[in-house]
């Protein structure tokens, strides 16, 4: 019997990545659509149309269709999700054989929410559609034996949320999603820059700065970072460079993190104490790209007493446990959503 070539979706807020079975991850592009407005023209999508946030003249708008994790724009998401499903399957394939594909979604979606994401993915040329919490799916990737009846926990940084979760027997046994992630970092660092050298950046450059020299704390064997920011003056309206460094960086971060670490203690605190034993032992999981800010394990474990580990595969942990996750329907099953459930509503 043929079949489609069955893939797996990280659908961030931020970027997708696609997890083709038998061949690994085969696209990550930012979830950005350039359209002509007012038409259903699209003249970009992903890495070319990122190129054009903040650059773009009238009559094209660069978007990012989802927020927060979740759908912000329907329409815009099934095209860019439409373009990308094209990228990555065969002519044959796609024409012949439409796909079975897994999507992570942040564990706190609605219910409407997850059936949007789930008509899209159809939409875009699904034959059925999964959806699994991304902390399951960022387990999975990770390489953790998510079926026994063990607990492990797992932060999931992602662009637009951060998911908190105690995963035990298959399934979640605790979890909080929260609105504070990757982006809302660029955001503090924009306002701090602002604020301290009356300096207008965008986010693309308060991103940039986060990478190069961000950090959630200075250690004393870390080297002084300093990088070279440019923006626009707000006093006289006029191109002007600063030098930002790390502790500046640093700084700026700490009331996003301080909620994120909040969110992990509490999850704790709520945890079965049989649980919390394990996770002591076990440790606590870091993934998605927000895990890659310098020395945030270190904060984490001193703020939790709990040791902390940074996955090998952070950023695409969550989009390999999609695409492995096919293969464990069987393990899944009460712990997925499915088009089949969806389209009968």
């Amino acid at each position: 019997m043929f079949r489609g070539e069955d893939i797996g979706i990280d659908l961030g807020t931020a970027s997708v990545l696609i997890y083709v079975r038998g061949k690994g991850i085969v696209l990550r592009e930012p979830s950005v659509i350039a359209m002509v407005q007012g038409s259903k023209d699209v003249k970009a999508v992903g890495a070319e149309a990122y190129r054009m946030l903040g650059r773009t003249p009238g009559n094209i708008v660069a978007a990012r269709p989802l927020k927060d994790g979740v759908i912000a724009d329907y329409t815009l998401t099934e095209r860019m999700l439409t373009l990308f499903m094209r990228k990555v399957l065969s002519p044959v394939s796609s024409r012949f054989f439409k796909p079975q594909v897994m999507v992570g979604v942040p564990s706190g979606v609605t219910e409407v929410e997850r059936q949007a994401v789930v008509r899209a993915v159809v939409e875009a040329g699904a034959r059925r559609a999964f959806l699994i919490d991304e902390p399951l799916a960022a387990a999975i990737g990770a390489g953790i034996a998510i079926a026994e009846p063990t607990g492990s926990m797992v932060v999931d940084i992602g662009g637009g949320s951060t998911d908190i979760a105690v995963i035990s027997l298959g399934g979640i046994v605790n979890a909080q999603s929260l609105k504070i992630a990757g982006n809302e970092f660029d955001e503090a660092i924009a306002s701090f820059i602002r604020n301290k050298y009356n300096l207008l950046i965008g986010e693309r450059t308060a991103e940039d700065l986060k990478i190069k020299v961000g950090a959630a704390k200075i250690l004393p064997d870390d080297e002084p970072v300093v990088a070279e920011v440019r923006g626009r003056d707000l006093v006289s309206g006029l191109p002007k460079t600063v030098e930002v460094s790390a502790q500046n960086v640093t700084e700026a971060l700490q009331d996003p993190l301080d909620k994120i670490i909040q969110g992990v203690k509490q999850v704790l605190e709520t945890t079965p104490p049989e649980l919390v034993a394990d996770i002591i032992d076990r440790g606590i999981l870091l993934t998605g790209g927000g895990a890659l800010l310098r020395n945030l394990d270190i904060v984490l474990q001193e703020a939790t007493g709990v040791p902390v580990v940074v996955a090998e595969n952070a950023v695409e942990a969550v989009a390999v446990g999609t695409g492995k996750a096919l293969d464990m329907l069987h393990v899944l099953q009460d712990a997925l959503v499915s088009s089949d459930a969806v389209l009968r509503r």
